[in-house]
């Protein structure tokens, strides 16, 4: 049986697949389940084992505190996982290990990896992993600076925002396009009903009708909210003449207050 051009397959290896049941199966990410848009396959390192304890972690060569999980039942969960592939006749996909030594995730690196036709993720747990087993990964990925108790909750974090950059997943792919970061910029501040309550009232603007006028204020707010929390996102981004213009005002009206 051959896969769906359109389904993107995961493999996930991890020590505890039962941490992922709600997470696939409510909101946004449960939509792509059960629209079929997703599929994923769970292979937990301890079903490829030999000993009677199912043993997947051993202390380090050398010493020190923890455990480190062992590289044999870790290939064969990979291995498993390729053998699913030449099964379903899909190309062979990237395998990613959520861990604090990778590359920090990105709306970029999403967007990049959405266009996989799936992946095989590694959440590891302990002190790490067997430092052979990077011979069969292909890439690293951290989701900030700061330690997890494993990589299954990196691993959701990655899937999430991957599953909602899937065509059909979300309602209105627009919302999508229009997410922080999307633009290399803060989302713009929203208001809803009712316009007026507790002496804070909605933007005139928002309530004109004026398309173009919206549009504008939106992308000065969004400059705006971006400057003032996350500045450094506008170092390395290529303004266009509108956000320059845009920009400069912000400026001279701050310097003006």
């Amino acid at each position: 049986m051959k896969a769906s051009k359109k389904m993107f397959l995961i493999d996930l290896i991890t020590l505890m697949p039962e941490m992922f049941e709600a997470f696939t199966n409510f909101g946004v990410v449960g939509r792509g389940f059960k629209k079929k848009f997703v599929d994923i396959n769970y292979l937990n390192p301890r079903d490829f084992t030999v000993d009677n304890h199912k043993t997947v972690d051993d202390k380090a060569y050398g010493g020190g505190p923890g455990m480190v999980m062992m590289l044999d039942p870790l290939i064969k969960s990979i291995e498993s996982a390729r053998t699913r592939e030449k099964n379903l006749g899909i190309k062979k996909r990237k395998v990613v290990h959520l861990t604090p030594k990778g590359s920090k995730l990105n709306h970029e690196k999403v967007k990049e990896l959405s266009k996989e036709s799936g992946l095989i993720l590694l959440a590891s747990r302990y002190e790490g992993v067997d430092e052979r087993l990077n011979n069969w990964i292909d890439e690293e990925i951290s989701i900030g600076d700061f330690v997890t108790s494993g990589g299954e909750l990196p691993a959701m974090l990655l899937m999430d925002a991957l599953i909602r950059q899937i065509p059909g997943v979300l309602n209105d792919i627009e919302s999508a396009n229009q997410d922080s970061f999307v633009n290399g910029l803060l989302d713009h501040p929203s208001f809803t009903r009712p316009e007026s309550t507790r002496g804070l009232k909605v933007p005139d603007i928002l309530l004109s009708g004026d398309h173009e006028k919206i549009r504008i204020w939106r992308l000065k707010e969004s400059l705006k909210v971006t400057k003032l929390k996350r500045p450094d996102l506008l170092i390395n981004k290529s303004l266009t003449n509108e956000e320059s213009r845009l920009l400069k005002e912000i400026e001279d009206e701050q310097e003006q207050d």
